[in-house]
């Protein structure tokens, strides 16, 4: 019985050991340096998760690459959403994750009365980022689609990434966003969103962000209410909260890449009073 024992857990840690070298294998990620001149030269660090397959494609020129533009959150790294960027990247996305704050900028602070509570220095800064990071990225690889990007951002990141939305929608394919608290969702409905909303004692969303429940379903938007902290949403948080998220991003990429006319469900079910993160639907590996 021990011998049967022993046998299994080595079947097992051969599999576990395979299928992260495979999956290793399969994404590339490189981290690259751009600094713009015309902002006294600012560095824009640029996380890129691409798969190999499809990056040959493109480089042979047989394939574009779409392209997923990934925001992080207030004072954490871009490189903290790899369990997101993989998600994109294995569906044949070119993952791009811009720095946006750096060490020598002057810390954040909330103003009430003002736009977005004083952040909008901050959010007009990471727009810029974006389109400096996409022009270089051109430069490296022009075989990918940067005319209509898809908009993805945690907290600040979200913030941003609806905000580039609101002002360039002719440079938006859809928007995925993880509880931003500040900027309103846009409802004309030129682009499917989704957005995971935490359930979290200190990160409050401002009123008026989130639309009303009939605006959203006419307007294509689908708000995932769930149970999980503001901060476990990123490759620090439980590996039960990144699961679900991995799990319904999926879903929504199927769904809205198969066919842009195909609606989007809006009406799904609350997670926030559920026993625990349960994934929805089949999630990826991190």
């Amino acid at each position: 019985m021990k011998r049967g024992i022993v046998v299994l857990l080595s079947v097992c840690a051969v599999l576990v050991v395979g299928y992260f070298t495979a999956s290793k294998w399969a994404i590339r990620h490189q981290t690259l340096a751009f600094y713009d001149p015309a902002r006294n030269n600012r560095l824009v660090a640029v996380d890129v998760a691409v798969r190999r397959d499809k990056e040959m494609q493109a480089n042979a020129g047989m394939i574009k690459l779409p392209v997923a533009i990934l925001n992080h959150g207030n004072t954490v790294k871009n490189t903290e959403y790899s369990f997101l960027a993989n998600v994109f990247a294995m569906r044949g996305y070119l993952a791009i994750s811009p720095q946006h704050d750096l060490p020598t900028d002057p810390p954040m602070v909330t103003r009430v009365g003002e736009p977005y509570v004083g952040r909008l220095p901050q959010i007009e800064r990471g727009v810029a980022n974006i389109h400096f990071a996409i022009d270089e990225m051109k430069k490296i690889q022009p075989n990918a689609d940067y005319t209509k990007v898809t908009m993805v951002g945690h907290s600040m990141g979200g913030d941003i990434s609806m905000y580039f939305a609101k002002e360039f929608p002719d440079q938006v394919k859809k928007v995925v966003t993880l509880d931003n608290l500040r900027v309103p969702f846009i409802t004309e409905g030129k682009f499917k969103i989704l957005s995971f909303r935490s359930k979290d004692p200190v990160f409050k969303t401002d009123p008026g962000v989130i639309p009303d429940e009939d605006v959203c379903e006419k307007a294509g938007i689908t708000v995932v209410n769930t149970g999980f902290q503001h901060n476990e949403m990123r490759d620090t948080g439980p590996d039960s909260v990144k699961s679900t998220i991995q799990g319904m991003l999926d879903k929504f990429l199927e769904d809205s890449d198969n066919s842009d006319l195909k609606p989007v469900p809006t009406k799904v079910p609350d997670l926030s009073d559920a026993p625990g993160p349960v994934a929805m639907y089949k999630p990826l590996a991190n």
